[in-house]
């Protein structure tokens, strides 16, 4: 829900609040919309416990995550409570009061259980507080979030290293039982204040208006001398037999509806929140090449009104049809400075940021393009595709690491980007790189939009793709020689 002061209406596939504020001196409700302000949208913005993590012995790792989930649910509630307030300031500053005090007791539970056998992350006690965002979305007079009040898109290339900036908090979260975002018994019947807003159409953009800018389309093998140009392609198929869930096995391991959203799984066939090393080696795999690892991501939905009362789905404000994708790409790439050597069995690795509306893009990584326009990648906009063009996702990830963990207290620091000429960072080695595409037959116009925690908005600059290593070793072996020796392998 963007929250403003006014009535609401539907618009952009989910609620906005209309800005109905005259200028002062005209009190006529009927004023032309000329002489009626715009309301800039809002959403709630939190310092991000998980991203901040760095220390989480193995003793207070079922607690850390029940305290994220937590936090997840204590914002979506807030966020719900904020959007029925309609602009009004002394109600939004009650919510983030109590927000406070819900995430100071559960920030303090994580501590503490981490103090058991660790130092006392006191830092974490200072990121209770949280504070009302713009989302670059304007309202209008009419209700709408025109494109003409629209942020300017990065159009960044394709690949490339995210920005190292620091991260500006956000930690999407929900606390409580009440109705979240987006629930609803009858979705042609008028949404409540409960339901969930976004995407805008000011987060779409037509893929015929954007410049070129990402070089060689993705796929293309490394180039330069010494690079490891070779290919090792995964055909695990396009989650035909429907594996879905809104858990996150990697960062909330062991609580259901971790996510809130629901992932779209290829590869390993039992994965949900409760897997573990052990039972993911013992599962069956979507893949034909005997690969097991676990490739996951939001699903991308057609906002055609339909609305299942579900954890991941309508019951936390992602409505509309699953679409399945046409077709699923995963292949792992080379090097530009030289050879990789063998990703560690059980790795697991994240791109992108769920949050990166209120975390700020320090880990944005998702591409969106059209079949037909990949040298034209957008990161903060879906594209509009002309008539016989699909939607394009892609991921890439890390392709370096630290050589010793497989994974570490905020999933990020013990895997990096190279730099552009391929380079890792100093201590980390190149492996593999993962490279996901995923295409979408989707209908016309701005009506679908990926899956989200309900205060991120559905913007596409949240996507994000997750992954567990859990190749037999054999396999493992023979994609990094095909990589080292320029071979296209499946």
């Amino acid at each position: 829900m963007l929250v403003a002061a006014g009535a609401l209406l539907l618009a952009g596939g989910g609620l906005a609040a209309v800005a109905t504020t005259a200028l002062a001196g005209n009190s006529d409700p009927n004023a032309e919309a000329g002489h009626q302000r715009t309301t800039l949208a809002t959403t709630i913005s939190c310092p991000d416990v998980g991203d901040r993590l760095r220390q989480v012995p193995s003793g207070a790792r079922l607690q850390v995550s029940k305290g994220l989930a937590a936090l997840d649910r204590q914002v979506a509630t807030a966020y719900e409570q904020m959007s029925g307030s309609q602009g009004n300031k002394v109600l939004s500053n009650d919510v983030l009061s109590r927000l406070k005090q819900q995430r100071s007791k559960t920030i303090g539970t994580m501590a503490n259980a981490i103090a058991r056998n660790a130092k006392r992350p006191t830092y974490l006690m200072a990121m209770s507080g949280c504070t009302t965002k713009p989302t670059g979305d304007r309202l209008n007079a009419a209700g709408q979030t025109g494109s003409q009040y629209g942020t300017k898109s990065t159009n960044d290339g394709w690949g490339q290293s995210p920005s190292q900036d620091p991260a500006q908090g956000g930690d999407p979260s929900q606390q409580g039982q009440s109705q979240v975002p987006g629930q609803s018994q009858d979705p042609n019947q008028g949404q409540s204040q409960g339901q969930q807003g976004g995407p805008s159409p000011d987060d779409f953009a037509d893929i015929n208006t954007v410049q070129p800018n990402a070089g060689d389309p993705p796929f293309a093998a490394p180039q330069g001398s010494g690079a490891s140009t070779g290919t090792f392609t995964s055909e695990c198929g396009r989650n035909e037999d429907g594996h879905f869930n809104s858990d996150n096995v990697i960062v909330t391991p062991g609580v259901s509806n971790g996510a809130h959203h629901t992932h779209d799984y290829v590869g390993n066939k039992s994965t949900d929140a409760n897997s573990n090393d052990q039972s993911l080696a013992a599962s069956d795999t979507t893949c034909t090449n005997g690969d097991l690892s676990t490739y996951y991501w939001p699903v991308l939905r057609k906002l055609d009104g339909t609305s299942e009362n579900t954890p991941g789905a309508g019951h936390d404000g992602n409505n509309g049809s699953v679409l399945t994708p046409a077709s699923v790409t995963i292949q792992y790439r080379g090097s530009q400075a030289g050879a990789v050597r063998a990703m560690p069995q059980d790795l697991r690795i994240i791109t992108g940021d769920a949050k990166a509306l209120t975390n700020g893009t320090a880990n944005a990584n998702a591409s969106w393009s059209c079949t037909g326009f990949e040298n034209r990648q957008l990161k903060d906009k879906y594209p509009l595709c002309p008539q016989g063009s699909q939607v394009v996702r892609t991921f890439a990830f890390q392709n370096c690491w630290d050589g010793q963990n497989t994974d570490s207290a905020n999933h990020r620091t013990h895997v990096a980007f190279s730099d552009r000429n391929g380079q890792c960072p100093q201590g980390f080695t190149a492996i593999p790189q993962l490279v996901e595409r995923l295409t979408y037959d989707v209908p016309q116009g701005d009506s679908f939009a990926v899956d989200s925690f309900p205060e991120q908005l559905h913007k596409p600059i949240t996507d994000h793709g997750d992954f567990i290593n859990v190749m037999p070793t054999d396999l493992m072996n023979k994609a990094v020689d095909c990589i080292n020796r320029g071979q296209k392998c499946t």
